[in-house]
């Protein structure tokens, strides 16, 4: 008995210590998970096993990564990237190099996707090569479904044609085949949905075509990867903040900085194309321009914060517009056009948020006081005595304007925390004083 009591003694500490480690550990999941927002959609990505037949590159089998996203809006596009791993040249290679990829669809209007890019390459024998990202754009149906994306069987559906500088203009192609159950997983699904898309639609590398001033007779085509991180939500009549990142591609035209330089001052500015729940048709962010020398390539443009108001509710397709450096976006020193079509979507979510400022009404003025004599103001008060006897009525008024609330769920964590906390407490110290009763009747 008297070890039963004294394992009681020493359990009941210990069962009051877990209990408010166990409140802790729940105090701090519901924060997290309360707290934090909703998770952005991710790309999903199939590795397709290739077996390959040519005397241009080694090894015989390629594993190609395959990208897409999870969602397509109705009558939208969505962006399909093939990563080509890194290759190992036969013999020396100066020249360039044609690769083209398809795959087969299904549930949409074409029965197969394509995508093709011809970049330069230069490598010595035995040396390493790594194709750039190639990308090809699906169109979805504009009735709501699945897109089904699978590797092409039979014919070759991936191909590598070099075609060197010098020499010959006959390519030298290898051609890759699907190997049979070499595909993890068997399939892409890209779901067709009304505002789906997500973190957008198209294609993220832009050919945009630069000039020097309006006088330009010989613009560059700059393939520019063009990335816009939309907010997963926005208010009415309230500013929503869009990162805009530009990375330099090195498939097509280099970006010269003109001859005498920018100007002293000069800054990036980035122009956004909207339409929906109220926004204005564009929206232009700026940042100021690294230090660049003058004629010579620009490899690397900051990130800009686009700001887009929308008054009402609804969503915002936005796309990516025009690229401009200089002291001004009106009078640029050097002007990147964007393209008109193949423009990658974005899609914003309005809410509900603060109404449109309305003007304060006037005031009108109060008269002046005057200076003539006040007369005396004369009180009287009559004072009844209440009966001892007589109970005294109690009343008591609810104030027309009852003390804000919150918002509830709408604005994230509030007072659900402190109940909850409060709730755990509680349960953590009934546990530990009913131990400890029993300790106390043990002693009886």
């Amino acid at each position: 008995m008297l070890t039963s009591k004294a394992r009681c003694r020493r359990l009941a500490p210990k069962t009051s210590a877990l209990g408010l480690m166990a409140t802790l550990v729940l105090f701090v999941g519901a924060v997290v998970a309360l707290s934090s927002p909703a998770s952005a959609l991710v790309d999903k990505t199939m590795e397709v096993t290739y077996t390959c037949q040519g005397t241009t590159f080694t090894p015989a089998e390629l594993k190609v990564t395959i990208t897409a996203p999870e969602s397509a809006a109705l009558s939208g596009t969505a962006a399909v990237k093939w990563k080509l791993p890194q290759l190992t040249a036969s013999k020396a290679l100066a020249g360039t190099l044609k690769i083209d990829g398809s795959l087969a669809v299904a549930g949409g209007s074409a029965a197969t996707l394509s995508a093709t890019q011809s970049p330069t390459v230069t490598v010595a024998a035995s040396g390493t090569y790594t194709p750039p990202e190639m990308t090809g754009t699906l169109t979805a149906p504009a009735t709501a479904g699945t897109l089904t994306l699978t590797p092409v069987p039979t014919t070759p559906s991936l191909t590598l044609a070099y075609t060197p500088t010098a020499g010959g203009t006959t390519p030298e192609t290898t051609n890759c085949t699907f190997k049979t159950g070499g595909a993890t997983p068997a399939s892409l699904a890209i779901e067709v949905k009304q505002g789906g898309g997500g973190g957008g639609t198209g294609t993220d590398i832009l050919a945009y075509t630069c000039s020097l001033g309006v006088t330009d007779t010989d613009p560059a085509t700059v393939d520019i990867k063009v990335v816009l991180t939309v907010p997963t939500s926005a208010k009415a009549n309230e500013d929503a903040s869009i990162t805009w990142t530009s990375t330099i591609q090195t498939t097509g035209d280099p970006l010269k900085a003109p001859a005498a330089g920018l100007p002293t001052g000069s800054k990036l500015f980035a122009t956004l194309k909207a339409s929906g729940a109220g926004a204005p048709a564009t929206a232009t962010g700026e940042v100021a321009m690294p230090a660049t020398t003058a004629g010579q390539d620009i490899t690397t443009l900051p990130a800009v914060t686009v700001k887009l108001r929308p008054t009402t509710t609804g969503s915002v397709t936005i796309t990516p517009g025009d690229l401009a450096f200089g002291t001004s976006a009106t009078a640029a020193a050097l002007t990147c056009k964007a393209p008109t079509t193949g423009l990658k979507t974005y899609t914003l979510t309005v809410g509900n948020g603060s109404p449109s400022p309305s003007p304060s009404p006037s005031q009108t003025p109060s008269p002046s006081e005057s200076n003539s004599p006040k007369p005396t103001k004369t009180t009287t008060v009559t004072v009844t005595e209440t009966p001892a006897d007589e109970t005294p009525t109690r009343s008591s008024k609810t104030p027309k304007a009852g003390a804000d609330t919150g918002a509830g769920g709408e604005t994230g964590p509030d007072g659900r925390l402190f109940v909850l906390t409060g709730s755990m407490l509680i349960v953590a110290a009934g546990a530990g004083g009913l131990m400890m009763r029993r300790r106390t009747i043990g002693k009886g």
